[in-house]
């Protein structure tokens, strides 16, 4: 398991006289990695290695103990890097392009984009490869975004590359199955839509969005699943857990032995009930007779050594924190954390965000140019930056001490300070609230201000024009 096969084709453009021939070729690829995938996925379920033990010595006791730890690292690889919901921040745009940003944010939620990047990235580290496709809304179902968004099983779909330099994307393929039962296979490219079953194609159509609607996102660029790399590790631990528990079981069920002496039918049966003393004879004089039990155990002290060395092989190999803590009561937050590796698990979330951007980039292309072409929607790509909103809490203090100070300085402006200070999980949404708040604040004193010179402005008049309050007395 070394990662799926990334699928290549010689030919620059899938046309209609060639998109069987790439179809065909790039199918006998995409079945491995299907096969793996599928073994993958089943690994996750729980479906493991330790369901084929084999045990030669006494195979009547033969346990198989399962300790789901890919679960557990796809679980948790999955939720720290999607702790707050991935958010588009306006590049360094103007007000308009911000509120634009603000309006394809609105988009997004009405897709439940949130609920999708889950399930994108589950796929992503259990396979190694995940899919993503995006269309723009028929007619008449635009409810409340214009695009529709699908994450894809990437055993039923893949992308095609040309081999040449930048290896560029020529087609998206999806699989599907008909009303008969019978699959056939959905080829996108930018100027075609083809059906193509048994070998023949069946539907040919052009397209009017000039970009392949079907998206990769990978875990790495070795396009390895997040616990592919500890699988031996994993099944190690589980023949080790397995094992202890046969051998416990050997212990409690070992055997009795009688040595020069006899029983009478029936008596081991009593015996084994308990209370009750046997009188044991010799079989032959001078020999001596004996009743002992033969019973063997596995060392646990030893064996829990090797365990807890192979738990922190797969922890550190998958950048994982551990459980160890420690005694200290003086530790400071930071310290904690690089001290039980949460340290490597942001390292290694932040690896991954460098690849999915750049498959987040190519998504949004697409989304941009359906909104432009459905509405009035001039966003460009450069105009958006994705925004992993991650809740990292650690030296919050200092984070405010840095806002405060680029705040203060005149030469910088606002925007950038709530950007770059780390202390909002989304600075665009955080400034736009912050503006609305400091601008009614503002409103409120000049009114305030406003109020307090009129009401002296007539305390002014009424002392210099007093009301005569009678004549004056003699």
């Amino acid at each position: 398991m070394t990662g799926r096969r990334k699928i290549y084709t010689a030919k620059k453009k899938v046309t209609p006289e060639n998109v069987v021939e790439v179809l065909g070729k790039a199918l006998a690829v995409h079945r491995i990695n299907r096969a793996e995938t599928v073994y993958l996925y089943d690994f996750y379920k729980g479906k493991q290695d330790i369901r084929l033990k084999d045990k030669i010595v006494r195979p009547e006791i033969n346990n198989k103990v399962m300790i789901n730890r890919a679960n557990e690292i796809v679980t948790f690889k999955t939720a720290y890097l999607l702790d707050g919901p991935i958010r588009y921040v306006s590049n360094g745009g103007e007000d308009d392009v911000s509120a634009g940003v603000n309006t394809l944010n609105e988009y997004m939620r009405a897709e439940s984009k949130d609920t999708l990047d889950k399930e994108l990235a589950d796929w992503m580290h259990i396979c190694g490869v995940a899919v993503r496709m995006v269309l723009p809304d028929k007619a008449g179902e635009e409810d409340g975004s214009p695009v529709s968004i699908y994450t894809l099983d990437p055993r039923a779909a893949f992308c095609i590359y040309h081999s040449g330099v930048g290896q560029k994307k020529v087609a998206g393929v999806l699989e599907q199955v008909d009303e008969e039962g019978q699959p056939y296979f959905c080829v996108y490219t930018p100027e075609w839509y083809f059906e193509v079953q048994n070998g023949q194609i069946t539907k040919q159509e052009g397209r009017t969005i000039p970009y392949i609607p079907i998206v990769e996102y990978v875990n790495n660029d070795a396009r390895m699943g997040a616990f592919e790399p500890v699988i031996p590790i994993l099944n190690a631990i589980n023949m080790i857990e397995s094992n202890r528990l046969d051998s416990i079981q050997d212990f409690v069920n070992a055997f009795d032995v009688f040595q020069n002496c006899e029983l009478e039918n029936g008596q081991y049966k009593e015996l084994a009930k308990g209370g009750m003393a046997i009188t044991i004879k010799s079989v032959q004089p001078g020999m001596e007779a004996k009743v002992y039990r033969i019973a063997s155990e596995l060392n646990q002290t030893n064996t829990q050594t090797i365990v807890d060395d192979l738990e922190d092989a797969y922890l550190t190999i998958c950048g994982m924190p551990n459980r160890n803590g420690g005694s200290s009561t003086s530790d400071t937050g930071q310290a904690v954390i690089y001290r039980d590796g949460w340290s490597a698990a942001e390292s290694r979330a932040k690896d991954t965000e460098k690849t999915w951007e750049r498959s987040e980039r190519e998504f949004l292309r697409l989304v941009l140019y359906i909104c432009r072409e459905t509405g009035d929607f001039g966003l460009q790509l450069s105009d958006i930056k994705p925004e992993f909103t991650r809740k990292n809490l650690s030296n919050i203090q200092s984070k405010a001490q840095v806002l405060a100070e680029m705040l203060n300085n005149s030469k910088i402006h606002p925007k950038l300070a709530f950007q770059y200070s780390g202390l909002f999980s989304d600075p665009e949404e955080a400034f736009r609230i912050s503006m609305a708040y400091y601008e009614e604040n503002q409103r409120k004193m000049e009114r305030s201000l406003r109020n307090e010179l009129a009401a002296e402005r007539d305390n002014g008049d009424n002392l210099s024009n007093p009301q005569d309050g009678g004549g004056d007395a003699e």
